[in-house]
């Protein structure tokens, strides 16, 4: 076994009835978690890498067992050490939605309603193990676009008013999210599997999850940071929730859009951290998608404080730029 191989994996996969197994690493992302394919003759399983101190596997052992629990397609958990940081999971294989799109776009609206499918049934579950989706977290998220995104591009802001303004916005929401149900939220294209059929998905990337509003993981899903979904595909799917959940149409629309924002300037303050910070300047060229995609759910009046600030903040030509260009 090579070198970069994490430390104890020979040992641990001769604990889990894997010796002598073949070990592929494949692409990371964008944490500091490696995953590996294991192969064993005919069968394979998948081994994720999550070191202390940077990555705890816990919170993922934890939701995937509680999703497993409840009838969602999480990996089977295979074999665990988490002080070392070593899961074996169940092999999904190598069909991600977004890559089978990509291919096969005719089929977008069944696969994604089928993606839909599962969140209505997070919905009708009691909360999970998790902590709740809190108004101090969603600020704490909003602020990285400040601390990030607007250094980046040498802005003196109003960091006082762009709280104020968020407290405003997602207080009049909070009141609705509780008691919260599970949310994933990392719910998008290249965190669902296809396992041979369309309709027939496992789920990726939930170790962060909350009990929070229904809406989040829904725009997670329909405002994808890294895969164009058109605003026509969007409106059918958003009708497709609330026809299947029962939900009040004016009113949820209202918190999508406000969870919507929220989670857009989150994302481009993570993009920028995630060049400046941790050398992956490829992560820019999705601002401009998730740029667009705040723009539009700035333009609702639920939003309005939270547009103010952006108004009186962000000059109009970096805005009307996606966000503008970064230097090195």
């Amino acid at each position: 076994m090579s070198d970069s191989l994490p430390d104890g994996i020979e040992a641990f996969l001769n604990t889990a009835g894997w010796s002598a197994a073949q070990v592929e690493p494949l692409p990371g992302d964008a944490s500091f978690r490696r995953y590996f394919r294991i192969r064993q003759g005919e069968k394979s399983a998948m081994l994720m890498h999550a070191p202390p101190p940077h990555e705890d596997p816990q919170p993922f052992l934890r939701a995937a067992k509680w999703l497993d629990a409840n009838g969602l397609r999480a990996p089977q958990i295979l074999a665990e050490d988490a002080a070392a940081g070593l899961v074996l999971l169940e092999d999904f294989g190598e069909v991600r939605m977004r890559e089978y799109l990509d291919e096969w776009p005719d089929d977008e609206a069944e696969v994604y309603r089928a993606a839909i499918d599962a969140l209505v049934e997070l919905r009708r579950l009691p909360p999970g193990p998790f902590r709740d989706y809190s108004l101090s977290e969603y600020l704490r998220e909003a602020r990285l676009l400040t601390e990030w995104y607007c250094p980046a591009q040498n802005l003196t802001v109003d960091e006082a008013g762009y709280a104020s303004a968020w407290e405003k916005v997602l207080g009049d929401m909070l009141p609705r999210q509780r008691p919260g149900i599970c949310v994933l939220r990392d719910y998008h294209a290249e965190n669902i599997m296809l396992l041979g059929a369309l309709r027939d998905q496992g789920l990726l990337d939930f170790q962060d999850a909350l009990n929070g509003h229904p809406a989040y993981d829904l725009v997670s899903l329909l405002q994808d940071a890294r895969r164009d979904v058109s605003p026509e595909l969007e409106a059918e799917m958003f009708d497709y929730y609330v026809e299947k959940t029962g939900a009040d149409a004016e009113e949820f629309l209202a918190d999508y859009a406000r969870l919507g924002a929220q989670r857009n300037a989150k994302i481009v303050g993570i993009f920028v951290r995630l060049w400046k910070r941790d050398g992956k300047p490829r992560y820019l060229d999705y601002i401009p998608r998730v740029w667009a995609l705040l723009e539009r759910d700035l333009s609702h009046p639920a939003l309005a404080p939270v547009a103010e600030w952006f108004e009186a903040n962000i000059p109009a030509e970096l805005r009307a730029a996606g966000g503008g260009v970064f230097h090195p």
